[in-house]
């Protein structure tokens, strides 16, 4: 199991470079090893989700979950927000699309996932991953992209679906989606330089 892991960790380490230097992202090598522990702890799906002693799905929403990190005693209070802002931001990357068709959309899982990472931030004693975490939270949806376009590349989801794309792009303003109608001519570069200013 330890060399799968390790051979993930290099897989997602050139990804996830590849990914930033595509979408033009700089990111202190801590953020970027973040990213990389983020996505070889979710190549287990059981990773994703709590279960309760039942063995079941925890069905609590996103802002409940938020609401009892905030009343939890400090240690866990740490890693309740740090597997809400995770959770939120590999959901959004990786399974964006889906969420339109929920009643909630990305736009609340970033909002809650920024609270979290920007919550976390003030409670950390280590200045670094402070740092770490208040990056997160300010640019939460650029980490999503990079979520969004390593999905896309891995054909988790696809880019073909254009009247998807378009509709990710008017509901989130991602650049990516912006960038990618351009690449299909279905966007003028006048409004992009537009939204730009």
């Amino acid at each position: 199991m330890t060399a799968i892991v390790s051979d993930a960790k290099g897989f997602f380490s050139e990804i996830v470079g590849q990914a930033m230097q595509q979408r033009k992202l700089r990111a202190e090598p801590l953020v970027r090893h973040y990213l990389v522990e983020l996505l070889t702890t979710y190549m287990l799906t059981s990773n994703l989700y709590e279960v309760d002693e039942n063995g079941k799905t925890k069905q609590d929403t996103l802002a409940e979950t938020l609401l009892k990190a905030w009343q939890a005693e400090p240690p866990l209070r740490r890693e309740m927000l740090k597997k809400l802002g995770d959770t939120s931001l590999y959901i959004s990357g990786f399974f964006g699309d889906s969420l339109r068709r929920k009643l909630v959309d990305v736009d609340y899982y970033a909002e809650i996932g920024g609270v979290a990472y920007g919550s976390l931030a003030g409670l950390m004693a280590d200045e670094e991953y402070s740092l770490v975490y208040k990056d997160f939270s300010k640019r939460f949806m650029e980490y999503v992209d990079v979520l969004t376009y390593i999905s896309q590349q891995s054909s988790i989801q696809s880019d073909k679906d254009l009247l998807r794309l378009y509709d990710r792009y008017l509901s989130t303003g991602s650049s990516l989606a912006r960038d990618q109608l351009i690449e299909q001519g279905l966007l003028n570069l006048d409004l992009k330089k537009a939204t730009n200013q």
